[in-house]
Formats: C-alpha cells, structure tokens, sequence
C-alpha cells in the first residue's frame, strides 16, 4: 500500500490547570467535562500511541507502522528503541503549570532502557496580556543553593527568568532548563518523545480530586537543572520573504527542526526522501501528493513519510503552518 500524508486522533489529557479551548481549536468534541491540559497530535509515548484518523490506515497505530517498515515512514533518520522520536502536542494553561525540569539523555538513561531526556520548543499562539507569563531559565547569578533556599522559603518565582508573551513567540528550552507555563496560554510544543517531568514547585495549590498537593521531586530536578544557562529568552527567528512566502526559521538544533511559513501563494512542505510533520496554527488549505489532495486546517499535525517526501500547500486566503523535521 503506498503511504499518504498521515492525520492522526489527538488524545486530550486532563490536567488541573487545564483549560476549555483545546477542543474547539482542533474541531473535535471534548471527550469529557474535566479541563484539558493537552492534546497529543502525535504521540509514540509508551501506553499513548496516536492513531491515524482516515484513509486506508485508520485505526493503525504509529507505533504499528514504525513496526511494519520504519524506513518507508523515517527515511535515514534513526528509531531510538523503535519509537518516533517526536512528540507533538498543543497546551492550553488555565492556571500556570508547575515549575519544572527534564533530563538529558545522560541522565534519563541511568533510569531505564528505552527512557530519553526532553529537549523541547514552544510556538506561542494565544494569550492575555494582562495574566499571560512564561517562565524560561533562571535570573543571572541564581545557583543551585539560592534556589533550594527559595523553594523552602516559598520564594521560587522571584528567581525564574519571566516575560509576557506575544502571539509567535517561539521558546526553545533544552534539557535542564528550568521553566514554567503561566496561565491564559495557548500553544504548540514540539519535544523528544518523553514523558519524564521533575517538578520543582507546584504554586502551594492543592489537587481538587485528591485534597492534596502534587507530589514533588525537588532533589531528581535539582540534580539535572543546569543553573549556568541562566536566562532564556524568545528565539530571534531567521526570517525571509520568498516569492510571496513568509519563511521564518525558529529553531535547529540535535533532535529536531522548527519553522514556520506564511502565505496566501502555494508553497512546497517537506522534503524528497525525508519525514516531516506540517502542524496547521492558522488558516486552512489542501496538501497535494500524487495528484491526490488533503485538507488542512488549524490545529491539524500531518505526518508526511519519507516515502511521500515533499508536497505542494494550497492555502484557502492565508495559512502559518510549522514544519517539524526530525534529526538527520
């Protein structure tokens, strides 16, 4: 069977600091009353397999079709223990999230076989200018020692680097970085595929359905935050305008690549032998491959395989899409 641009289920995950706005972003019914945190659009976390959502592949997991002949969906780019190496999502932040860490790879290892670190990036896409924060990085100077003396003071919001963000701001935060969504934030994230996650300080709230705080795990996340890496401010996108295409490079670094086009021309997604996910943030359009074409619309993420490679995007008016490669 030939492979086709690939759409997926998203799967909503309940959080308690979740909001309403995930569902009717992507056009699909909420599966239930609780706030959602996140939406998963492509998933190859153990237990959370995305699953593709039309055509002759629905219902087949991506995990089955890794399975059945990764190279016809990654093309060169290495499985690590046989998984996609990205995780996709969109969060949408009631309240503010945890303060947290994740592990490199080093470290994530000494926990298990088949366990990654998380290097992560943040395309911003709304907010409240008058609640909206994003926590990135520590101030200057701030050291292991002053941040255990906050967190036992409760005093660990005046040492996180913050600032008000603005619709497009992209965030790039490797492994270490200590970092925090505030609230009235809706965005998409690009990540290893992992799902470990250190929380360092919660807010002093309690967890309405346990009457409890969140558990905490001040000494896992100290021992892998990098404090030396201070600040972390918006990326400064590489940009250029390209026969009516508006091309804005947002980041490139070892695990994946990040940008970001608008236009109301047709343009060219992908590349010729190489797996890419076209995550849709506004506007609509088609994808054409092999004379066969595929709507798109916000808040879409379209795995196009190796073997499709590259596509032509048809916007309906105007349409920003992200383009996610994987590593080389």
């Amino acid at each position: 069977m030939n492979l086709y641009p690939l759409r997926f289920e998203p799967i909503f995950k309940s959080m308690l600091w979740g909001g309403r706005r995930l569902p009717p972003f992507l056009n699909r019914e909420a599966p239930h009353t609780d706030p959602i945190g996140e939406a998963w659009v492509i998933s190859d976390v153990e237990g959370h397999p995305s699953r593709v959502s039309d055509g002759p592949l629905a219902g087949v997991t991506l995990r089955e079709l890794l399975v059945r002949d990764a190279s016809r969906i990654l093309g060169p780019t290495p499985a690590p223990q046989g998984r996609f190496p990205l995780l996709l999502k969109f969060i949408d932040s009631r309240q503010e999230l945890s303060v947290q860490v994740h592990p490199n790879d080093e470290q994530a290892a000494k926990l298990g076989p088949g366990m990654f670190g998380k290097t992560e990036a943040w395309v911003i896409l709304e907010t409240c200018p008058e609640t909206s924060k994003i926590y990135a990085g520590v101030r200057d100077g701030v050291t292991a020692d002053h941040f255990r003396t906050a967190l036992r003071e409760k005093t660990t919001p005046s040492l996180l680097h913050s600032f008000t963000p603005q619709p497009g701001d992209c965030v790039f935060l490797e492994a270490g970085t200590v970092h925090a969504i505030g609230a009235d934030v809706l965005l998409f994230e690009v990540q290893q595929t992992s799902d470990i996650t250190y929380r360092l300080y919660d807010w002093d709230r309690v967890d309405a359905k346990t009457g409890k705080p969140r558990q905490l795990h001040i000494e896992e996340g100290l021992a892998c935050a990098d404090f030396a890496r201070g600040p972390c401010p918006p990326v400064q996108p590489k940009s250029a305008m390209n026969e009516g295409v508006y091309q804005e490079g947002l980041v490139d670094c070892r695990y994946f690549s990040l940008q970001r086009r608008t236009s109301r021309v047709s343009f060219r997604v992908g590349l010729p032998g190489r797996c890419r996910v076209v995550v849709c943030i506004a506007g609509s359009g088609e994808l054409e491959s092999r004379g066969q074409r595929y709507p798109i619309s916000r808040g879409d993420a379209i795995l196009l395989p190796a073997e499709v490679g590259q596509c032509l995007c048809l916007p309906n008016g105007e349409i920003a899409v992200l383009e996610c490669g994987l590593p080389e």
